[in-house]
């Protein structure tokens, strides 16, 4: 996927690639055995149905003008009705048939991008608007389902049927079956002129789709920025923008799609009128009315395939262009992830080492170089220094959570990269500044990390924390529902929250980055005894700007100048007077 905001194309137009619908064909393979049944039920659903034209023709030059053979026109009437029924119930049996099949191929698509997503780094996300990502997972999904259900089976019964239909009309008349084949090459030459344009302006749709989702998904997480500086007049232009491209480009889209339909019906019934031209004037004589009948209705049923095949075209042109981005970011290579021979991480003492560890997010622009440094366990180290100089990249690495450039992280005596991550990051913590809150129950939230927590010890930490007399105090307590992201919460009701979830989950190793910055002092100074609960036999990492809340940690690291640059507990970072010094001293004042 390519790397853009909101108002930049995904990529350009790209040339049609059959791979893609060859690749979305494979899950279809999964389910072919009932692909089969309803090709096999939709073979015998077309022939039957062409079976009425014959019994028309046979009783209009066999029975008609004779009241004596009224029974027989009435039997040859029944015998239409039969097949026409028959035809009709044997069609919504392999519909009802193929809607499951469709909808299973859809779920075993979104099931894959989903598990896919759920691997890929931090990076992919930190690079991408995630409302084209949304996109991708539901909309473009979406728009499938119509082709998985029953553009495959319904493409090739529509080649059967043409086979079907031509085989009919030459055993009627093999003269006016020509007459009709002779269409086909006008009919051809205008497709071939429509297919190009229409695919390229398809793909404009999608980009523009992609471009207004991005920014509408950005607005709403945004929506109470946007209030508070009043912005509201600018976005509803950016988003009018936005609207109207995408609008433009539907429309464009659509008047290439909408001239296939018309040109296939004005080239049937060109035809058609060939065919009574023909048999009225050139064939007169030698084509009885059965057979011109016959005929007639033959050669509609011949155009009215091709016509089902233009549209499906247009559906797998469309679906190709979606197919095209839901493959691209199944294909996103996952770049953190278990190496082949990696073991299951021991249980954790705590001891961290950084061994020469060179990163950097963009290649060429290092954040950290040859930065090494050793942690006993049970050990609280803060991290203080300018913003970007590299604090929170540094706790990132030591959860893997992005490939190193160079060096070596090691927890205990195990190289992180050889270890599975799920046994790795399930034995440490991270509370974070923005701490996230999921709809659902407090109670869920609190088991995020731990789901088979009980009850009592998610009391028992929302005790430590301070939090628990304000959930028993809701109507339905730890049931209390809570949105998305916490809303109707407090930001240090959140922190509370993710603090108890965090103890709750009982991890080896601590990282607290800014994790006290929302919450007020009183309310941290009440928290000192849930922060001295999880320091506890603990190593920890904590990330903060106010420093008074650092001063009794292990040790204190400077970080600045892709480095460390100073280290020691605050007394003797005080004493040497140099950056830490300098910083504490500013906020002092």
């Amino acid at each position: 996927m390519t790397r853009n905001k909101y108002d930049v194309d995904e990529t350009l137009e790209t040339p049609f690639d059959i791979r893609h619908l060859k690749r979305s064909l494979k899950y279809a393979a999964r389910y072919k055995k009932q692909i089969i049944t309803a090709l096999v039920l939709s073979t015998f659903a077309a022939i039957i149905g062409l079976l009425s034209p014959l019994i028309v023709q046979h009783a209009v030059d066999n029975y008609m003008g004779d009241k004596s053979d009224i029974p027989m026109l009435l039997i040859s009437g029944g015998a239409v009705l039969i097949c026409i029924v028959v035809s009709v119930l044997l069609t919504k049996k392999r519909s009802v048939m193929m809607t499951d099949v469709g909808q299973n191929i859809i779920y075993d698509i979104r099931k894959d991008l989903f598990e896919h997503m759920q691997m890929l780094s931090f990076d992919f996300y930190d690079s991408r608007p995630h409302g084209k990502i949304l996109t991708r997972i539901i909309n473009y999904i979406n728009s499938l389902s119509d082709l998985m259900t029953n553009g495959i089976v319904n493409f090739v019964m529509e080649i059967f049927n043409l086979i079907f239909i031509t085989i009919f009309m030459f055993i009627v008349s093999w003269r006016l079956a020509l007459v009709t084949l002779a269409g086909l090459p006008i009919y051809f030459g205008i497709m071939l002129l429509i297919k190009n344009h229409q695919r390229k302006a398809w793909q404009r749709v999608s980009n523009k789709s992609s471009n207004l989702a991005a920014y509408q998904h950005e607005n709403i997480v945004g929506a109470k920025i946007s209030q508070m500086f009043v912005r509201e007049e600018e976005n509803e232009e950016i988003h009018d923008k936005l609207a109207k491209a995408y609008r433009k480009d539907w429309m464009s889209a659509v008047k290439w799609s909408i001239v296939v339909w018309p040109s296939t019906d004005v080239v049937g019934i060109i035809v058609q009128a060939a065919i009574y031209a023909t048999g009225l004037f050139a064939f007169r004589g030698t084509i009885t009315l059965g057979t011109l009948l016959a005929m007639t209705d033959y050669t509609a049923r011949f155009w009215q395939p091709l016509m089902n095949l233009s549209n499906l075209m247009n559906n797998v042109i469309n679906a190709v262009a979606y197919l095209e981005r839901i493959f691209e970011m199944m294909d996103e290579p996952i770049d953190v992830k278990d190496a082949e021979d990696a073991k299951e991480c021991p249980p954790i003492k705590g001891d961290v080492h950084f061994e020469n560890v060179t990163f950097a997010y963009e290649s060429g622009i290092n954040i950290l170089e040859n930065l090494s440094f050793d942690v006993k366990a049970g050990q609280s180290i803060a991290l203080v220094g300018p913003t970007g100089a590299g604090k929170t990249t540094i706790v990132n690495l030591i959860s893997r959570f992005y490939n190193l450039n160079g060096g070596t992280v090691r927890i205990d005596d195990s190289d992180i990269s050889k270890v599975t991550l799920k046994s790795l990051r399930s034995q440490m913590g991270i509370m974070l500044q923005d701490s996230f809150i999921f709809s659902g129950t407090i109670l869920d939230n609190i088991r995020y990390g731990k789901l088979d927590a009980t009850l009592e010890e998610c009391r028992e930490a929302c005790k430590i924390v301070g939090i628990d007399d304000w959930i028993m105090s809701q109507k339905n307590g730890y049931n209390t529902i809570v949105n998305e992201r916490g809303g109707g919460l407090s930001q240090g009701q959140k922190q509370l929250i993710a603090f108890a979830r965090t103890i709750v989950s009982d991890p080896r190793i601590l990282v607290l980055d800014e994790a006290t910055s929302s919450i007020d002092a009183k309310t941290e100074r009440n928290l000192q005894n849930a922060l001295n609960h999880l320091l506890k036999g603990r190593t920890s990492f904590i990330i903060a700007h106010r420093l008074s809340t650092i001063r009794n940690c292990d040790r204190i690291m400077y970080v600045s100048g892709k480095g460390i640059t100073e280290s020691g507990t605050h007394e003797e970072l005080m004493a040497k007077q140099g950056d830490y010094y300098k910083l504490y001293t500013s906020q002092s004042v």
